[in-house]
């Protein structure tokens, strides 16, 4: 399966933007973007003119990073977000927030998505009472996550729900820590998604 292999910390600078890739340390002084926010390689200084192909581009790259979804998948996200009802672009990220992966880590009980990928592949969590694998799966209101009985001592788990406690939960979740399970209990509107993203330059890059 293709994915990325190399510094995560390249991606925030190149898009311009903190992607928050690493979890807690994207917040602390250690954040490669912090120390050096202007893009990687030789030329990454120099002052650039954009076309508005290359702003949309760049705003598509940037949300398809923060979510770890490769090319072909994440257009696919926006043909079913096309033919929804509603404003695209919102249902565009509302498909990107509500899957399994994304949830687990706004719960805390991971410190990254890429962490929270990786947890689920490993069968740390249970869905609704079943086991679960497949970090893509979109969740439904109502539905229900359990940490293991097995991996609630995971090191991994434990740190993050430290880090969540400090940054709270969003309001579209209810996470019970004494009970290390979570639920969606709502579906997020454009006003719960918190991270700086113009969706509308990625309708209009699709739409060409």
């Amino acid at each position: 399966m293709a994915r990325y292999t190399e510094a995560k910390c390249r991606l925030c600078r190149r898009e311009g933007a903190k992607l928050f890739l690493k979890g807690d340390r994207c917040f602390t002084d250690k954040c490669a973007y912090e120390r050096r926010s202007y893009a990687p390689g030789e030329h990454g200084r120099a002052r650039k003119k954009f076309s508005d192909y290359a702003l949309q581009l760049r705003e598509k790259q940037k949300l398809r990073r923060t979510f770890g979804v490769l090319e072909r998948p994440f257009r696919n996200y926006f043909s079913k977000a096309d033919k929804q009802r509603g404003v695209t672009g919102t249902n565009l990220l509302v498909l990107l927030e509500t899957r399994l992966d994304n949830v687990i880590y706004r719960m805390g009980y991971a410190n990254s998505r890429d962490q929270a990928r990786q947890l689920i592949r490993h069968g740390h969590f249970t869905l609704n009472g079943h086991k679960v694998n497949i970090p893509s799966l979109r969740m439904r209101i109502g539905d229900e996550i359990v940490v293991k009985e097995s991996s609630r001592k995971i090191p991994v788990i434990l740190e993050a729900q430290q880090v969540i406690a400090r940054r709270g939960t969003p309001a579209w979740l209810e996470v019970d820590g004494a009970q290390h399970k979570g639920k969606l209990v709502s579906v997020p509107t454009r006003e719960d998604i918190s991270f700086q993203i113009n969706e509308q330059l990625i309708v209009e890059l699709y739409s060409k």
